[in-house]
């Protein structure tokens, strides 16, 4: 089965694009930030620099894991579960569970391990650009030499394979059960597991409170929270989504008419596999949202303190800036990948409403108002754990519940979200609308 695993990704290079944008994607920024452990654990390397890198490689590699390994995983599910029909004709000819499950995991493994050995290269050169910014801002010395060893590698790898192969293993056997006509798992795993990352973001957005104000890494318990806590609600995304769902059908369809109303069926039978597409949403909002406020209030503390910010005080900022950026970027990446994935696949779909009697133009309005439905949900949920966080860090660093910044940031976060999701989903269902309607059906069955 493994040898049909790589033939079968040679018929079908295409459909193996997202996966490996993701895993290349990923690998590299594991491997940036834990490249810097490598680089602290030289010989000839004083502590102090010893100890700037080992932080930051802790702080925010250790969130940019977190964020990297569900990232990769929601895209890779996505796809296996598009590959329902295949995975039915495979077992109407014969094929066991087994075998099934054996060839799509080794499809995941060989895109991993392919997208984690492409990302070594950028990765080394995003390490020694990030070591440049500290030797800039004065927390490294300048004697130090950039060290690409075992910590970086070992992670990247081992973290994209486990996050690709997992994935895999647990979307091939809820499509297998419903090839063979069995009903679905109930998804209490999933339930549990969402549930545990919800508790364990609460209990870290909660250590926030026993640091102190001056404390260089009173922003990771925050920062932490806020993504564990993005990571619970997107996967009870398909639950929560049912209740939206059932406010937003009257306003959808009042104010979109039959556009609308196809939207909230759409959208309710399709809630399960939206996961996928809801995740990265989710953790970009969440993730920018906190992110950028935190170091707004830390800005302001500086400034209130009195203090005038010094060369090195405007280095580190830019340096934070310049970390939070990569993450925040990648997750929007993650967010245009999965978009871009999920509804180029939709091209029967879109075929099968053609011949119905729907025109280009109200295809594109049902997707036009698919794309609002989640935009809106993946805003509220990732804007509640961005907001938890948030809280906690702006109480204990400048003594007050919600920062003095306003909405502007919040706005601009939703504006990048709004643009990269209704872009994304517009753009390539207007592509797909290209091919006639009966040619899209019969290529697609």
């Amino acid at each position: 089965m493994f040898l049909l695993a790589l033939r079968s990704l040679r018929q079908r290079p295409g459909r193996c694009v997202a996966t490996l944008l993701s895993a290349f994607l990923g690998a590299a920024v594991i491997m940036t930030f834990n490249s810097l452990h490598d680089t602290a654990g030289a010989p000839g390397v004083d502590s102090t620099s010893s100890e700037s890198l080992t932080t930051a490689a802790s702080v925010v590699g250790g969130y940019g894991t977190l964020l990297v390994f569900f990232a990769v995983a929601s895209t890779l599910t996505v796809n296996v579960r598009q590959r329902g029909t295949e995975i039915a004709l495979l077992r109407s000819t014969g094929a066991t569970p087994a075998q099934i499950k054996r060839m799509i995991v080794g499809e995941a493994a060989v895109i991993a391990l392919v997208g984690a050995v492409l990302a070594i290269g950028p990765a080394m050169l995003g390490g020694r650009l990030l070591l440049h910014l500290f030797k800039d801002s004065g927390q490294v010395a300048d004697s130090v030499d950039y060290t690409f060893g075992p910590v970086a590698l070992l992670t990247g790898v081992d973290i994209t394979l486990v996050a690709a192969v997992g994935a895999a293993l647990l979307a091939v056997r809820r499509a297998t059960k419903a090839a063979a006509g069995e009903r679905a798992p109930r998804g209490r795993g999933r339930v549990f597991l969402a549930y545990a990352a919800l508790a364990a973001g609460a209990g870290s957005v909660s250590t926030t409170f026993a640091f102190d104000a001056t404390d260089p890494a009173l922003m990771a318990p925050a920062a932490y929270g806020s993504i564990l806590l993005a990571v619970g609600l997107a996967m009870l995304a398909p639950r929560l989504l049912h209740g939206l769902l059932g406010l937003l059908e009257w306003p959808l369809t009042a104010l979109a008419g039959a556009s609308g109303y196809l939207t909230v069926h759409t959208l309710r039978r399709r809630a399960g596999e939206l996961a996928g597409v809801l995740m990265p949403l989710i953790l970009f909002t969440g993730m920018a949202t906190a992110t950028l406020y935190m170091q707004a209030v830390e800005n302001d503390a500086i400034e209130a303190s009195g203090l005038t910010k010094s060369v090195d005080d405007k280095n580190l900022q830019t340096l934070n800036l310049v970390v939070v950026g990569i993450i925040v970027v990648f997750a929007c990446v993650m967010l245009v990948n999965s978009l871009y994935a999920a509804t180029s696949y939709r091209a029967r779909e879109f075929g099968q409403q053609r011949l119905a009697g729907a025109t280009p133009r109200q295809v594109l309005a049902t997707v036009g108002v698919e794309g609002l439905a989640l935009t809106l949900t993946g805003v509220c949920l990732g804007s509640l754990a961005g907001l938890a966080g948030i809280v906690s860090f702006t109480s204990v660093r400048a003594d007050q519940a919600l920062p003095d910044q306003g909405l502007g940031i919040w706005f601009a976060v939703v504006a990048v979200a709004t643009a990269a999701t209704l872009g994304t989903m517009l753009v390539t269902a207007r592509r797909v609308l290209r091919a006639p309607a009966v040619e899209a059906v019969a290529l697609a069955a």
